[in-house]
């Protein structure tokens, strides 16, 4: 009767440390560790249960598997620890060059211009190769072309361009880069200059986007910043 006291006993601390190890468990990680550890303890609990009376395991054993248990228990959690620090970090340093961007000026990936007080709208386009002739052409928002540019020759890569608008009212214009390849002309990306108004972070500071009059972009559609 003693040895069965003696393995209730035992089972009784082993159910202790469990509920403690699931009381812990904050996050689908340290939730797996609760897993891990309850396994661990059924089977140590099932091991002494199905001892042989008459010749008990050693109890050197079971503590050096309580210790290698616990060691990678700990393990796991330092790893959560640095995890959730590493986010930390870049959410922070998200934050900062967010606050950096508001008030400059972004070329968004975006064929919307929009003429203000300056009386002009600048922007880039990116050329995927060498043409004999680069034109810009600019459309009112009815969709009649007002003007264009003609940049010419020119070799693969970004050009910038600016248009002057002259006595033409503000409000939203229409940007069409053309590049002429085998005699046909090809549309060519065009990135139109922005003031940022705002920033939106994303998780962990992941997908930020710049908010502009042009609407939301994300910083994967930016081509320059200033």
């Amino acid at each position: 009767m003693a040895d069965v006291n003696n393995v209730n006993n035992t089972q009784s601390v082993f159910d202790q440390i469990n509920t403690q190890n699931k009381a812990s468990a904050t996050s689908q990680g340290s939730s797996s560790q609760g897993a891990d550890s309850e396994m661990f303890m059924k089977l140590m609990i099932a091991q002494l249960q199905n001892q042989d009376p008459t010749s008990p395991a050693d109890t050197t054993d079971f503590m050096q598997q309580i210790s290698s248990m616990s060691t990678v228990e700990n393990i796991a959690n330092l790893n959560t620890t640095m995890e959730q620090m590493s986010a930390s970090l870049l959410s922070s340093q998200a934050a900062l060059q967010a606050s950096s961007l508001v008030g400059q000026t972004v070329y968004a990936k975006t064929d919307a211009g929009q003429l203000g007080d300056s009386g002009e709208i600048k922007g880039v386009v990116d050329l995927p190769v060498s043409t004999p002739d680069l034109r810009v052409s600019i459309y009112d928002s009815k969709g009649d072309l007002v003007d264009s540019i003609s940049m010419g020759a020119q070799v693969q890569g970004d050009h910038n361009f600016t248009w002057n608008a002259g006595d033409r009212p503000q409000g939203a214009y229409r940007i069409v880069a053309e590049a002429k390849v085998d005699g046909e002309y090809e549309l060519a990306n065009s990135y139109i200059a922005y003031n940022v108004n705002s920033v939106t972070l994303g998780q962990n500071g992941i997908g930020m986007k710049v908010n502009t009059d042009a609407g939301s972009v994300s910083m994967n559609d930016i081509k320059q910043i200033g």
